[in-house]
């Protein structure tokens, strides 16, 4: 079996609990190697996932020539110059969600992956939940009939101190944002999988909170090319966490609690139905074993650069 030779680059929270479990586990991937700031951290984590190989210095991994693609785990200031290095030593990139810090970043890590025949993929896991495409679906099939408007609510209660491991989130040079950049843009990506082109973005964000360098809540409101609208709205303040999606059709709607569990209520003339559409139990594994497949079959993932760009997009206009 022909298999994908993988380093990770980052070992952060998510890198433990999803992206290296998935790299070890999927059939055609092989952990090689991660690299993190201290030799000793990097050599205990790639103990315990089975990676036989460790570096102190990203830029060491680079080098190694057992190794095919990464996956870079890092905060989002360092995305541009790393995968715009992994392209020039020839590997694939596959690297965490916001893709980088603004949409010129972008151009720049799409630019190398093509002039260096790489494959570049951006971590939107969400993409591959069996409940968005369950979404998609209901809506192609004309149950609730046309679309009119939409409305997404992400809370998350979120102000760490100086010193916290995560603190470079509400870092702006670092994070480029605040909730609106780092997970608002997973439900920008969504809307855009299942509505399509955005014509125009009205937003506001603000610390409502928290005294801190990004916005605690943000707004914003989509107009589709469908003529249909967008509510988002986004928050580090709220006590109280949500998940939600409704969709509200010209005869129907789609009504789901926690997108994360995948369970979602549909309602039309004819009565109300449940129906549960559970994500894999390894958020990140069905989005990488696609990038893998996609590589060893030499086609564009599901999830490529272009669609990273179009989510930095709009997350250029809602910070305008």
């Amino acid at each position: 079996m022909q298999k994908l030779r993988w380093g990770l680059i980052g070992c952060g929270d998510i890198a433990g609990k999803r992206v290296a479990p998935a790299l070890r586990d999927l059939p055609e991937c092989e952990f090689v190697a991660v690299a993190r700031d201290h030799s000793d951290l990097a050599q205990s984590f790639a103990d315990r996932f089975g990676a036989r190989k460790w570096f102190g210095d990203w830029r060491e991994l680079m080098l190694a020539n057992d190794i095919d693609a990464v996956y870079i785990a890092t905060p989002v200031h360092l995305h541009a110059e790393q995968t715009i290095a992994a392209a020039e030593a020839g590997k694939h990139i596959l690297c965490e969600k916001p893709m980088a810090l603004n949409v010129k970043e972008c151009e720049r890590m799409i630019a190398a992956c093509r002039n260096h025949q790489v494959k570049l993929g951006v971590a939107y896991y969400r993409r591959f939940y069996p409940a968005v495409a369950r979404i998609k679906g209901i809506i192609r099939s004309g149950e609730i009939g046309r679309p009119a408007i939409t409305q997404i609510n992400a809370f998350e209660r979120f102000n760490p101190n100086p010193g916290h491991a995560r603190h470079w989130l509400v870092e702006k040079g670092k994070s480029g944002g605040g909730p609106m950049f780092d997970f608002g843009c997973h439900r920008i990506e969504i809307l855009l999988n299942i509505f399509g082109p955005i014509a125009r973005t009205i937003a506001s964000t603000a610390s409502v909170l928290f005294d801190r360098q990004v916005e605690d809540t943000a707004v914003a409101v989509f107009e589709f090319e469908s003529r249909m609208r967008g509510v988002l709205t986004v928050t580090h303040a709220a006590l109280e966490s949500q998940d939600t999606i409704d969709i509200f059709g010209s005869d129907g709607s789609i009504h789901i609690p926690v997108l994360n569990q995948g369970m979602m209520r549909i309602k039309t003339a004819a009565g109300e139905r449940t129906e549960t559409h559970a994500p894999h139990s390894n958020l990140h594994q069905p989005l990488i074993d696609d990038f893998t497949q996609a590589v060893l079959a030499n086609r564009e993932p599901q999830v490529d650069g272009a669609v990273g760009y179009d989510v930095a997009k709009i997350e250029a206009d809602i910070y305008a």
